[in-house]
């Protein structure tokens, strides 16, 4: 568990940011318009972050975010269910990379689950970080709202990314210190819709590790710091799930 703070609580409605197509991912046999999907603040992803996945129906339609943490594995929200497919390694949810189809899931322990693929992954996968401290800046990629409510704005395929910082537990109203963390972009930025599951991540080029898995957040999006799931707290779990494969311990 992180050090708290005397900050006030910023009261976030428990509010999942998964995409609209999650409850049909498996269902879905006929193509589907692209989401309405950007990081609200974010900029267009400056490198080919290889871990990144995006969550499929099978028609290719993005829901979720996620992390390939192994060459057969990959992190993601429990709420997201379990996906037809994922894309990996690509900048575009619709193009580039590897698809792979999903195998099965397994929930780690609360809003944070595993997927795993019906065949390994040529991607790069990333580590997952042994602690995640307050104050550590962190940084959050994915293809969700660019606008903060429900349904907005355009349908850019563009991987976002957004740079943020671990804040204390209490900025973040209803989050399980032991097993989440809280993070803030400030000044209106964030992770909104379309985002769930994807990454938190710190370090830099050629040495991001993972720390956090997107939860939840307020109605409007944005407007306060969002929880994530803390990697580093689930990750021995994770690792006696994926079989302690070296490409997750770094």
């Amino acid at each position: 568990m992180r050090k708290r703070s005397l900050l006030t609580a910023v009261p976030l409605a428990v509010l999942t940011l998964a995409g609209t197509s999650v409850a049909n991912a498996n269902a879905d046999t006929q193509p589907a318009p692209p989401p309405k999907t950007n990081i609200v603040g974010g900029v267009p992803a400056t490198e080919t972050y290889t871990f990144m996945a995006s969550l499929q129906g099978s028609s290719g339609s993005h829901s979720c975010g996620g992390s390939l943490v192994a060459p057969q594995w990959v992190i993601t929200a429990t709420h997201c269910g379990q996906p037809a497919q994922v894309r990996i390694g690509t900048r575009t949810y619709n193009a580039g990379g590897e698809v792979v189809r999903v195998a099965s899931r397994q929930v780690v322990g609360g809003d944070l689950a595993i997927l795993r693929l019906a065949s390994a992954a040529t991607s790069k996968p990333i580590p997952i970080a042994q602690t995640a401290p307050v104050g550590s800046a962190t940084r959050l990629i994915g293809w969700g709202q660019t606008c903060p409510t429900r349904g907005c704005g355009g349908a850019p395929i563009n991987l976002q990314q957004l740079d943020t910082t671990i804040v204390a537990d209490s900025r973040c109203s209803g989050i399980d210190g032991a097993n989440e963390i809280c993070t803030d972009g400030g000044n209106g930025k964030g992770a909104c819709y379309g985002d769930s599951g994807g990454p938190a991540v710190t370090g830099g080029p050629g040495a991001w590790e993972l720390v956090g898995a997107t939860s939840r957040g307020g109605q409007t999006c944005a407007q306060g710091p969002a929880i994530y799931s803390d990697t580093a707290a689930y990750r021995n779990r994770i690792l006696q799930i994926i079989g302690g494969a070296a490409s997750a311990t770094r």
